[in-house]
């Protein structure tokens, strides 16, 4: 689902303890959540980035499709999306997101099935994430030391 040219989003993670942050996703309304590596490092309190990240790209596929249905005058009454990933080890031996996998689930009546086609073809293109990440993102890293001073 696109958000439009331009817009910029920001997010603040704050340590809380272990490797638990607190995100805050600077929305207004929306509390604050927790992401937390798996034991052995954390304390699975939250979900880890991975799942986030499968999470994110279910969402905006599922949102994709409910936009482009939405679109085409087929009622939806409900919609699960399962998303499931495999964890692999790159060259150097590091962990990585090596696949996901989406499924959708629309509720829809027999008779819309067929006018769905449409929206088929065409509702991942439209995907924010999913796209992004099919594609690589640039991504830039800075560190800047605080010295305790926050």
């Amino acid at each position: 689902m696109s958000a439009g040219e331009g817009n910029d989003f920001a997010v603040t993670l704050t340590l809380e303890r272990g490797y638990r942050f607190s995100v805050d996703a600077q929305l207004p309304g929306v509390a604050p959540f927790a992401i937390d590596e798996g034991p052995p490092l954390g304390e699975g309190s939250g979900p880890n980035p991975s799942r986030l990240l499968a999470a994110a790209m279910a969402s905006c596929l599922g949102s994709s499709l409910l936009f482009c249905l939405g679109k085409s005058r087929v009622p939806v009454r409900g919609l699960r999306v399962e998303a499931s990933g495999t964890m692999t080890r790159n060259e150097r031996g590091r962990l990585r997101v090596g696949h996901l996998a989406v499924t959708l689930h629309p509720d829809v009546a027999p008779e819309d099935v067929p006018r769905m086609a449409r929206c088929l073809e065409l509702f991942e293109d439209f995907c924010v994430v999913t796209e992004s990440v099919r594609h690589g993102i640039g991504v830039d890293v800075a560190v800047q030391p605080t010295n305790g001073a926050a």
